[in-house]
């Protein structure tokens, strides 16, 4: 039953014939639902209205340029990975209109964007995930010049996160440190358990938003067995992972090899689409376009996302400074698990493997770096 005076880190049973109430809970906060859902062949992230939105008794298999739905022999919520959508979708949307201008007959006017922003709240937040949310906090919030609209929508974000119970083929959180439990910067933190007829979520306080919530909540306190069954389900997906990275000394390998021969290699295959960087919960490329109407009355400021496989990023007058494939690839690469650290003080890699998996041709980050570390170990053997 509800208790009162919730602690930050305490743990709860909630039933999940009970998690209808946390849906509704929130709601009642003014909270806009958002969380995993299949829709066309995949599970994204949407607006949620009830807990039968979520995708139960789905799971997804994952592999190099392979994604596909399956069915579960169990009915679980959150028995999947990720699919190709992130959360700063939500955060840092894909098109933002910066604002307008109409022509008047002095000259014209200026309005800027009067965007009603919504207090989302996210659910089945992943570890990596909110790793990634925290790097981009620091891209956008913890630097002199702050983003005003990552800040709106940050600010009034609730997070349910969730934590894995399996991996997905092309996962290597545990390599980044990243996951597969979440450990900060959530509200409230689940563990999914399925035994027998049994079906609850083991339930951690982060914040005292996420401690008033449950306080309204049916719940009641785990006991030993409760605690080690979530644990173990933890456990079994940080031994699942689907890739690992060697992470030790990364920087220094990448910036030795800036010449090598394997950027050529991987511009043979790769087709510049973008891909990579768009599933991406970490890059942060944008551009600013400006648009009028036929009439030339009017006029909008819109940033869009961008990204470094494109040409144009690059473009300064007189050409592109990385015109080539293999540049880019380089760039990107190298900027996610080298210069990254250095400008943020953090890889800008998490791990969740979205890069591997919706890459049309396949190519593999971790393959790419593993292939020019062996480089390296062969030329001093």
């Amino acid at each position: 039953m509800p208790s009162s005076g919730l602690s930050v880190g305490q743990h709860l049973i909630l039933e999940r014939a009970h998690l209808p109430s946390l849906f509704e809970a929130l709601i009642r906060k003014r909270y806009q639902l958002v969380g995993p859902t299949v829709k066309e062949g995949a599970i994204v992230y949407d607006r949620l209205k009830k807990v039968e939105d979520l995708p139960a008794g789905w799971t997804d298999e994952q592999e190099a340029a392979s994604y596909r739905l399956k069915k579960r022999d169990d009915a679980a919520l959150f028995g999947y990975v990720v699919g190709p959508h992130s959360w700063k979708k939500y955060l840092f949307p894909p098109q933002l209109l910066l604002w307008g201008a109409k022509r008047t007959k002095d000259g014209f006017k200026l309005t800027q964007a009067q965007e009603e922003v919504p207090p989302y709240a996210f659910i089945g937040v992943r570890a990596c995930e909110l790793h990634a949310i925290a790097i981009q906090d620091r891209v956008f919030l913890k630097d002199k010049y702050q983003d005003p609209h990552y800040k709106a929508r940050r600010d009034k974000a609730f997070i349910v996160a969730v934590n894995c119970t399996q991996a997905g083929g092309t996962c290597f959180c545990v390599s980044m440190k990243t996951g597969p439990k979440a450990t900060a910067g959530f509200d409230l933190a689940m563990t999914e358990v399925l035994e027998g007829r049994d079906h609850y979520f083991v339930v951690q306080i982060g914040s005292a938003k996420g401690a008033s919530v449950m306080e309204k909540l049916p719940h009641k306190t785990p006991d030993a067995g409760h605690l080690q069954a979530a644990q173990a389900r933890e456990r079994n997906a940080a031994g699942q992972m689907g890739r690992s990275l060697e992470t030790a000394g990364i920087k220094e390998l990448l910036y030795r090899n800036y010449g090598h021969p394997q950027w050529e290699e991987v511009a043979n295959r790769c087709l510049s689409c973008a891909n990579c960087t768009m599933v991406c919960p970490t890059c942060f490329c944008s551009t600013v376009e400006d648009v009028t109407d036929l009439s030339g009355q009017q006029a909008q400021r819109v940033r869009k996302w961008d990204s470094c496989f494109t040409m144009d990023l690059s473009y300064i007058h007189g050409g592109s400074v990385r015109a080539s494939p293999h540049s880019r690839y380089r760039q990107w690469m190298t900027h996610k698990l080298a210069s990254w650290i250095d400008q943020f003080g953090a890889s800008g890699c998490v791990g969740c493997g979205r890069c591997i998996t919706w890459c049309p041709v396949g190519i593999d980050i971790t393959q790419e770096v593993l292939a020019i570390r062996r480089s390296e170990q062969s030329e001093t053997a």
